[in-house]
This record gives structure tokens, sequence and C-alpha cells, in this order.
């Protein structure tokens, strides 16, 4: 329950924001903050709840960029274009799932990252170019609108997870990362677990692409396959907490606050200190910020 009351005032204090301030560097950082909670949530599903450790997360995140921004620049309605986004992600995801699904483990890992380096590096060969807005549009942009539409995304992609995680479909998807050979011998098909959970993630990874379509200016096509999208969305869900609800909007806080402020004071060293904390978390808080804070709380209880 406090975490439902802590998670309504800070959705709620960030819908405030611009009714407190016209400064577009906040409202801007609050953008950047709330496509980092979708991107990990979405990779969390996959990744935290399925077990699945997609490396190839930004061919999803990628596609959703790529249709949304064709679309919207060709006339087609924002809300249509983010959902013809979502689809394609999804449908590619699930058509590509079956077989890669066939694979365990590392090899799962190394097929899914060389998946989205082919998508990349051939996007970028067709669309070598800059994307750009029309001027009329360019004209008229606004921030207010993108930093609702993304607040919106990041607090539908939290409280789907949120709706998932007990239902059966994801006690089916988290007995598929226990022990796959149990939950199949208890009545739970792996393939198609494995798969709800590709298509939910997929489906969220689009749509973070497609508000970045919308969010940015200009961009080349190229960026949104990059692998730093898949690296960004696996460490702000390990620094905050894998296979939890409220992890990753911990870590997508901690990561873009912290990377702003390491950008502005060593800028040539924050990708290694990101790398370094990683690498920590991993070895020695596995649960990440989550852990850490019922580790607190267990010694402040004993200290009374």
């Amino acid at each position: 329950m406090k975490l439902v009351v802590s998670g309504v005032l800070l959705a709620g204090g960030f819908a405030a924001l611009p009714l407190l301030t016209e400064r577009n560097d906040l409202l801007n950082l609050g953008v950047q903050i709330f496509l980092a909670i979708v991107l990990a949530q979405s990779w969390n599903v996959l990744g935290g709840y399925a077990g699945q450790i997609n490396l190839g997360h930004a061919a999803f995140f990628g596609l959703g960029a790529l249709t949304t921004r064709m679309l919207w620049v060709g006339d087609v309605p924002l809300v249509l274009s983010l959902l013809a986004g979502a689809l394609v992600a999804t449908a590619f995801g699930c058509l590509i799932g079956v077989p890669a699904f066939r694979l365990r483990g590392a090899y799962f890992a190394i097929g899914t990252l060389g998946l989205a380096e082919i998508l990349r590096i051939t996007i970028g060969n067709i669309l070598p170019e800059i994307s750009t807005i029309r001027a009329a549009e360019l004209a008229s942009y606004n921030m207010l609108p993108r930093y609702y539409l993304t607040l919106t995304l990041a607090v539908l992609c939290v409280v789907a997870v949120a709706l998932l995680v007990p239902s059966r479909v994801g006690l089916g998807i988290r007995a598929v990362r226990e022990d796959e050979a149990a939950a199949e011998a208890s009545g739970v098909s792996a393939l198609r677990h494995k798969l709800l959970a590709l298509a939910v993630s997929t489906a969220f990874a689009g749509l973070a692409g497609g508000a970045f379509a919308y969010y940015h200016v200009s961009y080349y096509p190229q960026h949104t396959f990059s692998p730093i999208w898949t690296f960004d969305a696996v460490l702000m869900s390990f620094v905050g907490g894998v296979g939890t609800v409220h992890g990753p909007v911990l870590g997508a806080l901690f990561y873009v606050i912290l990377k702003e402020v390491l950008a502005l004071q060593w800028v040539e060293f924050h990708l290694i200190i990101f790398g370094v904390l990683f690498i920590l978390v991993v070895l020695f808080l596995p649960g990440g910020l989550v852990e850490a804070w019922k580790r607190a709380r267990r010694v402040i209880a004993r200290s009374r």
C-alpha cells in the first residue's frame, strides 16, 4: 500500500511540475526520466520476470521510433502513429520469438544482440540521412505535450506491469523463469508465456521509441537502433531492482539524474563510472536499490 501511495504522489508531483515552472530544462529532464522508466520497465518484463536476457531490446525501440516518425510526419494522427509503432514492434518480436526462444541462456542473449545489430546496420544503409520534422511543426514545437505524453506512457506502463505480475499470466511467466521443466510439468506452457512476456515487452519498447521520435526535432534513424538503448535499459533495471515493479522506476530516476550530474562534471568518465557501478551492483547488490532499502530497514529495525 505504501508503494501505491508513493507512486501516486510521485506521478502527481510530476504532473503538477509544469504548473509550477516554465523552465524547459526541467521539462526536458522529466521527458528523459519518463522515457527511461518505460524503456527499463519494458525490458524488465522479459528480462526480469520471464528470465530471458534480451540484448536486442534496441531493435524494438528503433522499430517503434521509425514507424511512428514516418506515419506522424506523413500526417497520420500521433496516437495512431504511436499505436502503429507499438504494433510493428510487437509483430516483429512475436515473429522472431519462436525461433529465438529455441536458444537458451547466453545463446539467446547473443542471438538477440546480433539481430538488433543487423537491423541497425540495415537501417543505417537504407536511411542514412537525418530525419527532421517539417518547418511548420518546428515553428510550433512545444515541450509541454511531449512532457505529458511521456508521463502518461510511464504511468500506464508501470500500472500495466503492476497488474500483470499478480495475475495468472504473470504467475505463469515467473514460474517459467524459476524452472521451465517444472512449469511445463504443472501445465504451464513455457513458450506461450515467454511469447506473452515478449509481446508486452516489445509493445512498451515500441511506444517508448515512438515517444522518442515525437520528442526529438531531428535524429538519425540508425540512432534509435543503437545498442546503448538496450544497455541503458539493462543498467537501469539492475541498479533499481530487476524483477520488481518499482525497481526500474527507481533505477531510471537514479540513472538519468546521475547521468546529467556526471555529464556536467566528468563528461569523459561518466560511462566508465556507470560501467563500474553496474559491475558492483551485480556482484554485491543483485537486488539493486530495492534490496539496499530493505537491508537498511532491517538494520534500523534491529537498532531500535
